[in-house]
């Protein structure tokens, strides 16, 4: 079967429409909130721990913000996405489309990745403005925000297609997605806990992320980078068989 480019760009353009008329909530809401967080952590407990294993507290806490977004904006942007044809009943002109499930899986995931890659790279921007930052490994920095931004947004597409409910599709990121990622060391270093709610802390998945995303920064995290990989990558495999599983049972997608 021929790759169906044209009904991937038509769903594609239109998710990434749909962000565009909504840029407020979409881009300029998270901003504003991370900002208040860098104020709000910088300034009350930056005073007081001036540096986090050598880097400036205010900067140390930069890949954790950036993070915090980047899971919940994929989250949402992903589950919306998929939610709202099911919601409207238009799911089943998608489904009898002549577009593949591994099609539809790319063209809303490819939107809701590239949106939530941009608001990181906008939230990057934005901290510059509060505190020097630097990037040893610039390039795969910017690859570990891509692949962390599809794995989270393949996570919101399994959500959305779940969800039968508005109250559901909140329910995962606010009830569990955000507490583990304030309890996943995005403003600390878990090596500042007790040893006991360090390996507490290191059954905690969003650890791994936030470690290896904050290692492309400056050179050290809180678990090696390779670990922090394999896994990102172990995740995300285990998102995309799920959705794949779903598209081929129709899984709340054909009832």
């Amino acid at each position: 079967m021929n790759f169906n480019g044209h009904g991937v760009w038509a769903i594609y353009r239109f998710e990434m429409a749909r962000a565009l008329r909504t840029l407020w909530q979409s881009v300029v809401t998270p901003v504003i909130t991370t900002a208040l967080y860098f104020v709000v952590f910088g300034s009350a407990i930056g005073g007081r721990m001036q540096e986090v294993d050598g880097v400036a507290y205010g900067a140390f806490i930069v890949p954790g913000l950036i993070m915090l977004s980047l899971f919940t904006q994929s989250i949402f942007n992903a589950s919306f996405g998929i939610y709202f044809p099911k919601f409207t009943g238009t799911i089943y002109e998608i489904l009898s489309a002549p577009v593949s499930s591994l099609e539809v899986v790319i063209a809303y995931v490819g939107a809701a990745a590239t949106k939530s890659a941009a608001l990181g790279l906008i939230i990057l921007g934005t901290a510059a403005f509060f505190v020097p930052l630097q990037v040893l490994h610039p390039f795969l920095m910017l690859g570990m925000l891509v692949l962390i931004s599809v794995t989270f947004s393949l996570f919101g597409f399994i959500i959305g297609i779940w969800a039968g409910s508005f109250e559901q599709l909140n329910f995962i990121p606010m009830l569990i997605v955000t507490p583990l990622t304030f309890l996943g060391g995005s403003f600390y270093s878990i090596d500042m806990l007790p040893e006991g709610w360090r390996t507490v802390a290191l059954f905690n998945p969003v650890v791994y992320l936030i470690s290896g995303f904050r290692w492309t920064f400056y050179g050290q995290g809180d678990v090696a980078i390779g670990i922090s990989l394999a896994a990102t990558l172990g995740f995300f495999v285990v998102c995309l068989a799920v959705v794949m599983w779903m598209f081929k049972t129709g899984y709340r997608l054909k009832s």
